[in-house]
Order: structure tokens, then C-alpha cells, then sequence
């Protein structure tokens, strides 16, 4: 029996995801080529939407300033969601450790999703003034609660058998979360952390929105004012790319943290 070596099966799973983008570039490239030509027909007044020439051409003559302010906003979104994600681990386990905790703060959480980000923004630029704080506040905010509805939701659909097995071993809580409960929290947790690197970004412009010094929101409000959209599309774009960024961060570390997902997914899909 002949073995395929690693750079081969590695070549193919290259080549399988290569095949599989194809549709979505297909499909991004026939909305630019739309776009374009809504524009050059005139369908919509260039001074509304402008072109994507016209965007990538702002684009590169305000690469500076939007580096300069994208530098401070990822600087509010990774440390707004690292915090957030660290708050929503904790939450998640001190709501699958006592029950009480559970049906006492799980319906706070809820209610705290249904206030809309633009009403907490301003009370907490209030609150603590237009510096970076307010700013990771809201993060924390839109990012911990995902976090921990999927921690909660793996903690709790972790194998009853296993867990009676290793306490019949006599183990005791802290060995049945790490050897049972966390590794079936993480397709849970990974899938909760995507939505929440997305809303990391989001919040943050949103915040910036409302006061500021600097950020991608600040730039917003800027170019908003002088009727520059061709910039105001330039820096949606931007943000749009930094989304897409962290969630390929986010797929990377699943990949290396659970290596075995993959495994498992193709032979589903053989089967």
C-alpha cells in the first residue's frame, strides 16, 4: 500500500479549497461588474455611488490616514475582544457550575442583547469620555454574550456516559471540564468567536461614531460631512476586509486547535 505524503495531501486540500472560492469570487466579481456599470450609465449620480474605480483610486490616495485610523480601531476591537471573550468564558462557567447562577443571570444576558448599540454608545461616551475606554466597554458588550451562549451550549451537550464514567474513575469537576466539557465546548466556542471578531470591528466604528480622536468611525464621520463617498465607500470596504481578516484568523486557530474537525468533515462528506 502505497502512502501519500503529507505535501501531497496538502496540495489537494489547497487545490479542493481553491475549487470551492470559485463560486464566491465568481459572485463578487459580477456585482463589481454591476456596480460598474450602474455607474458609468449614470443609472445613479456619481456624487451618490460611486464607482469602484473611483473607490479604489480614494482608496490609494487615503492609504495613510485610513492605515492611521485603522491602527486605533483594531487596537479597540482585539482588546475589546479579548477582554469580552474572557468575561463570556467565565460567565459560561459559573452558569454551568450552580444552577442557580444559570436561570438567575442567563435572562440578564438576554435582555442586555435587546438594547440597541447606538442607545448604549452615547451614555457611555458620557460616562467616560471620548478616549479609547467607552470604546471597549461597548465591545465587550456586543462581543461576551455570543462567547458565552456557545460555551454554555457546549458545556451542556458534553457526554453524559463520559462524564459518569470519569466520576465513577473518581475524578473530580476540574478533570471532567478539561478532559470532557471544554474539548466538546470548542466547535461551539469557535463558531460563537467568528460572530464576535465580526462585531468586534462593528462596535467599534460605532463607537467611534460618537466621539473621538481617531478610528475608522472618526474618518466616517470626516469624509460624511464632506460629501466624500467615494471615501465613505472606501473605508466601509476596509472594514469589511478586516472582518473577513479576523474570521480567517478565527478558522486558523480552530484548524490548530482542533485538527481533527477536518478529519472528521471529510470523511463525513465520503460517507
Amino acid at each position: 500500500m502505497i502512502k501519500k505524503s503529507p505535501n501531497t495531501i496538502r496540495t489537494k486540500g489547497s487545490a479542493r479549497a481553491a475549487k470551492r472560492s470559485i463560486p464566491a469570487l465568481a459572485a463578487v466579481m459580477l456585482l463589481l461588474a454591476v456596480w460598474q456599470l450602474v455607474s458609468s450609465c449614470g443609472l445613479v449620480p456619481g456624487y451618490m455611488l460611486p464607482s469602484p474605480v473611483q473607490v479604489v483610486q480614494a482608496f490609494i490616495q487615503e492609504r495613510t490616514l485610513l492605515w492611521q485610523h485603522s491602527v486605533i480601531t483594531l487596537q479597540e476591537a482585539f482588546i475589546g475582544l479579548a477582554l469580552g471573550v474572557l468575561t463570556g468564558f467565565i460567565f459560561a462557567v459559573l452558569m454551568d457550575t450552580c444552577e442557580v447562577l444559570y436561570r438567575a443571570f442567563y435572562p440578564i444576558l438576554v435582555i442586555t442583547q435587546t438594547v440597541p448599540t447606538v442607545a448604549i454608545a452615547p451614555l457611555l461616551v458620557l460616562w467616560f469620555g471620548y478616549e479609547m475606554t467607552p470604546k471597549i466597554i461597548l465591545i465587550v458588550l456586543v462581543t461576551f454574550f455570543p462567547v458565552t451562549v456557545g460555551l454554555l451550549d457546549g458545556f451542556r451537550s458534553a457526554d453524559q456516559d463520559a462524564i459518569g464514567l470519569l466520576r465513577s474513575m473518581g475524578a473530580g469537576r476540574w478533570q471532567i471540564f478539561r478532559y470532557i466539557k471544554f474539548p466538546s465546548a470548542l466547535p461551539q466556542f469557535f463558531s460563537a468567536l467568528r460572530i464576535a471578531a465580526a462585531y468586534s470591528v462593528v462596535g467599534a466604528v460605532i463607537s467611534e461614531w460618537l466621539g473621538g480622536f481617531g478610528g475608522l468611525g472618526v474618518y466616517m464621520t470626516r469624509v460624511k460631512k464632506a460629501f466624500a463617498f467615494d471615501k465613505m465607500f472606501a473605508v466601509i470596504l476596509l472594514i469589511s476586509a478586516i472582518s473577513l481578516l479576523l474570521m480567517a484568523l478565527v478558522d486558523l486557530a480552530e484548524r490548530k486547535c482542533m485538527p481533527y474537525r477536518r478529519l472528521q468533515d471529510n470523511e463525513q462528506k465520503k460517507a
